[in-house]
C-alpha cells in the first residue's frame, strides 16, 4: 500500500487548504505552498514541486521497501541523505538566506559540491510535466534564478533530443533512454569527477560528456548558454528546478567523491 501524497483540491477554481495524510513517524512536504511551522498543514498555491517521503510496501511480496533510509552499505560508502523527509535541512530558495514560505523558486542546497554522484528518484503524477536537477551552480543572492548544466526530467517517453529526460539539457541527448510507466518512480544518478559528467536513469548511462572537449564547446556555441559562464566552476550548487509542474521527489543521496586522477 502507498501512502499517499497530498494533491491539490479546488473549490470553485480556488486552491482550499489541506492537511496531508502522513506515515506516523514520516512526513509528506510541499512546495509552492504556505507551510506552518509544525509541516503539518499546507495551502497549495497551485501547481506545485513536491519533495515527497513515502513508505512503499510491495504489492507482490508484502515487503515493505524504507524510502530516505540509507543502508548501511550506503554509509559505509559515504553515501549521505539530502531530504531527511521531515525537515527543510540542507536546502533554501535559490538567492535567499533561508527557506521560503511560499514556494515560488528554485531550491538550492546549502553546500557546494565539486565531485560528486547524485541519486535522486522522481515521477510526475500528471501526463505532463517539466523539472530537472542543475548542478555546477553559482548563485546571486536576491536572483531567483541561475544557470547551470541540467539533468532534465520530463514525462516524455517517446522523445530523444537534447531537451528529453536525461539529456544534458539543449547540449547532448539521452542515448537509450526508457522511463518507467505513468505513475511509477524514475531512478537516476549524475556522476560528476573533475570534468568527466554522467548521466544515467534506470540503469543506463544516456549521456557521457567532458567539460571544455571540443564536443562540449561545440554543442555549446550552439545552445541557449553560449557566451555565458555555464559549467565553467566546478565547485558550485545543486538545483531541484521549479517549473510550473507537479513533480515527486525522493530518495535524494550523495556521496563525495575523490578528485580525477586520485586514488
Amino acid at each position: 500500500m502507498l501512502n499517499k501524497p497530498l494533491r491539490r483540491a479546488v473549490q470553485n477554481n480556488r486552491p482550499t487548504c489541506l492537511k496531508p495524510p502522513v506515515h506516523p513517524t514520516k512526513k509528506l512536504f510541499r512546495f509552492r505552498s504556505v507551510l506552518n511551522s509544525s509541516l503539518g498543514n499546507f495551502c497549495p498555491l497551485g501547481t506545485a514541486l513536491l519533495l515527497a517521503w513515502l513508505l512503499v510496501s510491495s504489492a507482490r511480496s508484502g515487503d515493505a521497501t524504507a524510502i530516505n533510509v540509507l543502508t548501511d552499505e550506503e554509509k559505509r560508502t559515504g553515501w549521505k541523505l539530502l531530504f531527511d523527509g521531515v525537515t527543510t535541512n540542507g536546502w533554501r530558495g535559490l538567492g535567499m538566506e533561508g527557506f521560503p514560505s511560499v514556494w515560488v523558486i528554485d531550491l538550492v542546497t546549502v553546500d557546494k559540491y565539486e565531485n560528486f554522484e547524485f541519486s535522486f528518484e522522481w515521477m510526475f503524477p500528471k501526463r505532463s510535466g517539466n523539472s530537472g536537477v542543475k548542478y555546477r551552480v553559482q548563485e546571486k543572492k536576491g536572483q531567483g534564478y541561475a544557470f547551470g548544466p541540467e539533468y532534465q526530467c520530463m514525462n516524455d517517453p517517446e522523445a530523444t533530443d537534447k531537451h528529453a529526460s536525461g539529456s544534458l539539457y539543449d547540449l547532448f541527448p539521452p542515448v537509450g533512454k526508457k522511463l518507467k510507466p505513468q505513475g511509477e518512480f524514475n531512478q537516476s544518478r549524475i556522476v560528476l569527477r573533475g570534468n568527466h559528467v554522467e548521466h544515467w536513469l534506470n540503469g543506463v548511462k544516456v549521456v557521457e560528456a567532458e567539460f571544455g572537449s571540443e564536443a562540449m564547446n561545440a554543442a555549446l556555441a550552439r545552445s541557449h548558454f553560449k557566451n555565458s559562464d555555464w559549467g565553467k566552476n566546478p565547485v558550485g550548487h545543486l538545483i531541484l528546478q521549479d517549473h510550473h509542474s507537479e513533480v515527486f521527489f525522493r530518495n535524494l543521496k550523495i556521496r563525495v567523491l575523490r578528485a580525477a586522477g586520485t586514488k
